[in-house]
């Protein structure tokens, strides 16, 4: 098989392509790389997440990287890769390992790679890591490498405290529930919040691999027992992150779910407000506009970056930004990682309901109150052999409209994405995690959200 580095990381079905001859390819093939960019070697971190055999692959990774000259700080138990990313930068490593699926269902695992910023490695990285998988060129063992058992989240979760208001947290917010989706949350942001005064009821507090028979993902379904807690006990809020701890999910007071599009909106209003940062806000080319509404009105400089958070973790490492955020889970913020962080951006959803006094549907309507409304969403269709064939084609089409509106303008930074004379947009792009072509689109409107969605599969599929 062809090893490739998809948007965030390389992931395979386990037993499949996921073997040990693959993990001791591919992480050898790290070690080269690392040898090349520091020939004297340094630290690697390695740590893994709740997934199947987890603890093997890494442990197997560790042990290579040990013969080839590497010091490994090789993570206790299941590690978040925020986390990692913190331990990368504390402990001034050259890099990272993580096994980790994220959130794509529970027969596969994955293997992210960070560089020593702390931030998920570039394409010109990972396209060298290709390379020297491909040529199957192998490296020396190389003397001065070990290995030595770390615990990341003391650290870490000290680090996480210089960055939340916990004096309000503590003194303005009651109950909530929290669900780690059996991931690698657990035992981190509960117990944050806890030393901190705060009352959580953890869902999900055991490892289980197959992560309840669903994706570990905070979509509307896995959330639906976390909704169910926070109505039937009256709580502040419901806290949720996917299975390593990068992504995240919001249940307000009334039960309804505040969507990564929402959140990112009212964060970056909020960051704006209560920190007096001035940078600017970045966002995907799939994230709502409803970011750059909010960049306008508080004065601030809007970035449009490819899918993938390596891009917004670059502008996060070169202080341009005070907030980056991706439709599908992902945010960080100034003087934090270049890598998007569940534990943090709930967190921050707790300071906001704290330092404003009032929930954050209610927050969300002011914000539309003050800027205007947006509807976004989107599909994925499958990508058969078929779709796979004509996609090259489909996304290189200029057509002058789409389900009779008038295109205006077009994007190609990354898929393709079309500007309609009516002011809606829709994104059409394979995903880099899973075998689907994305439709993105945004609306004033639910309904023609809706209808424009499917006028995107249509034209996808016709």
């Amino acid at each position: 098989m062809k090893i490739r580095f998809g948007t965030s990381g390389w992931r395979a079905v386990i037993a499949e392509d996921f073997t040990f001859d693959n993990v001791r390819l591919i992480t050898e093939s790290i070690c080269r790389y690392l040898k090349e960019v520091e020939p004297g070697g340094g630290k690697l971190v390695i740590g893994h997440d709740s997934r199947f055999m987890g603890e093997k692959f890494s442990a197997v990774a560790a042990e290579i990287a040990s013969k080839k000259g590497f010091e490994v700080l090789l993570c206790e138990g299941e590690t978040p890769t925020p986390a990692i990313s913190h331990a990368i930068l504390h402990e001034q490593a050259l890099g990272g390992m993580n096994f980790t699926a994220s959130h794509n269902p529970p027969e596969y695992q994955g293997i992210k790679f960070s560089t020593a910023d702390g931030a998920p490695a570039l394409p010109e990285v990972t396209g060298r890591i290709e390379e020297i998988v491909a040529a199957r060129e192998g490296i020396e063992d190389s003397p001065g490498g070990g290995i030595q058992n770390y615990d990341p989240r003391p650290s870490y979760l000290a680090d996480l405290e210089t960055k939340i208001r916990f004096d309000l947290i503590s003194k303005k917010v009651g109950k909530t529930a929290y669900d780690p989706l059996w991931g690698t949350g657990r035992g981190y942001l509960d117990k944050l919040l806890r030393d901190h005064g705060v009352e959580v009821e953890t869902l999900h507090d055991w490892r289980d691999v197959t992560f309840g028979g669903l994706s570990p993902e905070p979509g509307e379904k896995q959330l639906a027992l976390l909704r169910e807690k926070v109505v039937s006990g009256g709580l502040d809020l419901g806290l949720a992150t996917d299975g390593d701890g990068d992504r995240f999910g919001i249940v307000d007071s009334n039960g309804s779910v505040i969507s990564a599009n929402q959140l990112i909106a009212l964060i970056a209003d909020y960051l704006a407000e209560s920190r007096g940062w001035t940078e600017g806000i970045a966002r995907s080319v799939a994230t709502t506009h409803m970011v750059d509404r909010v960049a306008e009105s508080r004065g601030l400089k809007i970035y449009e970056t490819p899918v993938g958070f390596k891009f917004i973790g670059e502008l996060i490492n070169r202080n341009e930004i005070i907030l980056g955020g991706e439709e599908s889970a992902g945010l960080s913020i100034k003087g934090h990682y270049p890598e998007k962080d569940g534990l943090l951006a709930c967190l921050l959803a707790v300071e906001a309901v704290a330092a404003r006094g009032t929930s954050l549907t209610s927050q969300y309507e002011d914000l539309v109150s003050r800027v205007g409304s947006l509807e976004s969403g989107r599909i994925g269709v499958r990508l058969t052999n078929d779709i796979a064939e004509r996609l090259p084609e489909i996304l290189a089409q200029d057509p002058s409209e789409i389900g009779g509106r008038k295109i205006e303008n077009v994007n190609r930074l990354d898929g393709v994405k079309f500007f309609f004379e009516d002011g809606t947009w829709m994104l059409l792009r394979p995903s880099g995690t899973e075998p689907l072509v994305r439709i993105y689109a945004e609306s004033e409107d639910r309904k023609d959200l809706e209808v424009l969605l499917e006028q995107g599969r249509s034209y996808l599929l016709d």
